[in-house]
């Protein structure tokens, strides 16, 4: 029957065409939750690019008299009235527009209403992949074009496509239900049938959607990576590499495929980095590291104050001065403008440069000693300055060896037997005559009195605590900042433990940069010359010096436990720090593959889920293959605050304590 345009009540059965203003929702429509904008969009977008597809089933309204009142009700198509209603809106069609319709007044409405929710079933998931791929090969759509005649967004066109060309056995066994979606699209990060298929043989009780991708991708490089981002994927690119994209995970920035290249590139730039920092900086010699090689038998200078050169404080102050200027002016302001923002930017940068040149090496340092540039964990260049090779060190003067030569070997007096006088110990001195007179006295009789003078000393200073933090203090500093300065008087020695020989990475962590930084931060305020060292830490206010005083004994903690010793006092007194400073290694730690779960049992794995999370976390992982479980594992554990017994500090003395200690303690050594 031809359609034709309705001006009386027509028969049921009848296509007619309505005006979309004559159109209204149905009282008597079995949908009660109204259609969500997202679905409006579709049909509004469906509907533009290939018309109504289906007829609007309605019944006339009748008033109280039962006269018709021109208007109909929509018992099925309620979503495409309102997506042409948005198109009104949108000033596409008019609201005059006419609707193909088919009068029902044999039917109840609500019955044929429901008929329409409930009978119907949605096509699988898989038909739609497919589909979409067809449209894009035999049609030529692409997914922007796909998806204005669909009404969805162009990236879920193209994980649609994605996924319409997984392997077709795969997509079977979707078909068959022993695949999840989100195993598919795991599946789907690669277009490779054949390794797809290959690493699904791989797959024994681990199926979930991460170990597939790890599988996939486990000799390619994540986007994430430092070495990736320090390249960026335009250059990688552009360098001719390959790049593999996730479209079903959040950053969906994909992996490097050529590694080999990847890191070719990374050397070349650090290299270049590397040769750019000793131009500028004029040092004798610069490397380029991957990682931190820790500069083990070097000495490490530092930067130290000095002032501006005066056009350099000229632009300081000027720069500072509009940044103030700025900074009131729109002190008040919700948002800057973007020229505002971006000046406000370059300031901050002038401002931090200039300010850096308040720090200088001395340009011995810098001409005898050398930097290493390093990648950074975020994919930044990091350059650590002032080391000094052994064989670029300057000869030692002549005084200063002597004086280590009789250090070593001088003899040591106690304060009840001070060393005698040299004619005690028959140092060939014999009776003095007049010509003698004015000679120096001799070596023996210096020791004897200087013993005498040390005995006071102690007796002084062990009633003067705040001089005794004073001197500790200066012994500590003078030979931690200082290579060969035998300016101490105090006998407490430093034995320094270098931790990146018992933990690989551990300078690079967080923590490592934080303690880093803070030792640059008092080397820079040294003197120059040690025999300034003693009037610096006197002059320091009380919290500065103890600060200093705690840097120096922290540096010589050592709480590292060795296979082959046997120290159980040294570890109880190692907890008693450990409570003493109220340690929370969560700040500082976090169990990962890498870290721990990865390098241990999968039993304490599993101890650890269990402790962490709960027994039911860990029973679900445990079928899973080591490497799997260690991964899952991390995830389940983050943000948990789980720590090994070995980062664990008691919560009271007492329980830190209770470890044990013998009952007859030997004499301190």
């Amino acid at each position: 029957m031809s359609a034709k345009q309705v001006k009386t009540i027509p028969e049921s059965g009848t296509e007619v065409f309505i005006p979309l203003s004559k159109l209204k929702k149905s009282p008597k429509n079995a949908r009660k939750t109204p259609h969500s904008e997202a679905a409006i969009e579709t049909y509004a977008a469906s509907i533009a690019a290939k018309g109504i597809l289906q007829n609007l089933v309605v019944e006339p309204e009748y008033d109280a008299k039962r006269t018709a009142t021109g208007f109909y009700f929509v018992t099925i198509g309620e979503g495409r009235r309102l997506a042409q209603l948005l198109r009104v809106k949108r000033k596409e069609i008019k609201k005059t527009e006419p609707i193909r319709c088919i009068v029902d007044t044999a039917n109840d409405p609500h019955e044929i209403s429901l008929d329409e929710n409930v009978t119907r079933e949605d096509m699988h998931p898989a038909d739609q992949f497919e589909a979409f791929k067809k449209l894009a090969d035999e049609r030529g759509f692409g997914a922007e074009e796909i998806a204005a005649r669909f009404g969805v967004s162009a990236h879920v066109v193209r994980q649609r496509l994605r996924l319409g060309a997984v392997s077709p056995k795969l997509m079977q066994i979707y078909r068959d239900g022993d695949l999840t979606l989100e195993q598919l699209s795991a599946f789907a990060i690669t277009e490779d049938h054949a390794r797809q298929e290959a690493v699904h043989e791989r797959l024994s009780y681990s199926r979930d959607a991460s170990t597939i991708r790890r599988l996939l991708t486990e000799a390619h490089v994540p986007a994430a990576d430092r070495r990736a981002r320090f390249i960026g994927i335009e250059a990688y690119a552009e360098a001719g590499g390959a790049l593999l994209r996730d479209l079903f995970t959040e950053d969906r920035g994909g992996y490097f495929e050529d590694v080999a290249l990847l890191d070719l590139l990374v050397t070349a730039k650090l290299g270049s980095a590397a040769d750019a920092a000793r131009e500028a900086e004029g040092w004798k010699w610069t490397e380029a590291h991957l990682d931190f090689p820790h500069a083990h038998g070097m000495r490490r200078t530092y930067p130290h104050p000095v002032a501006l050169l005066a056009e350099d404080q000229a632009a300081l102050d000027s720069a500072q001065a509009e940044f103030d200027r700025l900074t009131e002016q729109y002190q008040t302001a919700e948002e800057l403008p973007d020229d505002v923002d971006a000046h406000f930017g370059e300031l901050e940068a002038e401002i931090e440069r200039l300010e850096a040149k308040r720090l200088a090496y001395d340009p011995d340092d810098v001409a005898r000693g050398g930097a290493f540039v390093i990648l950074n964990h975020d994919g930044t260049i990091r350059i650590e300055r002032g080391f000094v090779r052994r064989e670029d060190e300057r000869p030692r003067a002549e005084t200063v060896q002597r004086g280590e030569d009789e250090t070593a070997g001088e003899a040591v007096g106690t304060a009840d037997q001070p060393l005698r006088d040299g004619t005690d110990v028959g140092d060939g001195d014999s009776a003095t005559s007049e010509e003698e007179d004015d000679r120096p006295v001799s070596d023996v009789l210096v020791r004897d009195l200087t013993a005498h003078r040390t005995l006071g000393l102690r007796l002084n200073l062990g009633e003067e605590p705040e001089v005794a933090v004073v001197a500790v203090t200066h012994a500590l500093a003078a030979q931690i900042f200082y290579l060969g300065a035998d300016a101490h008087v105090v006998g407490i020695q430093p034995i320094r433990t270098h931790l990146a020989a018992h933990a690989e990475g551990i300078e690079d962590t967080p923590a490592g940069k934080a303690w880093t930084d803070r030792h640059a931060n008092w080397a820079r305020q040294m003197p120059r010359d040690v025999a300034g060292l003693w009037t610096f830490v006197a002059e320091l206010d009380h919290d500065s010096r103890m600060a200093l005083f705690a840097h120096c004994v922290a540096l010589t903690v050592n709480a590292v436990k060795l296979p082959w010793e046997r120290k159980p006092r040294a570890v109880a007194t190692a907890d008693h720090l450990a409570v003493a400073v109220a340690l929370d290694m969560t700040a500082y730690w976090r169990p990962t593959a890498r870290s721990y779960l990865g390098r241990v049992t999968k039993a304490r794995i599993l101890e650890a889920v269990c402790e962490g999370v709960s027994g039911e976390a860990a029973e679900r992982i445990a079928d899973m293959k080591k490497v799997d479980m260690a991964e899952a594992a991390e995830q389940l554990l983050a943000g948990t605050g789980w720590l090994p017994t070995w980062l664990r500090t008691a919560k009271s003395q007492e329980q830190a304590g209770s470890q044990g200690t013998d009952a007859y303690p030997e004499a301190a050594e």
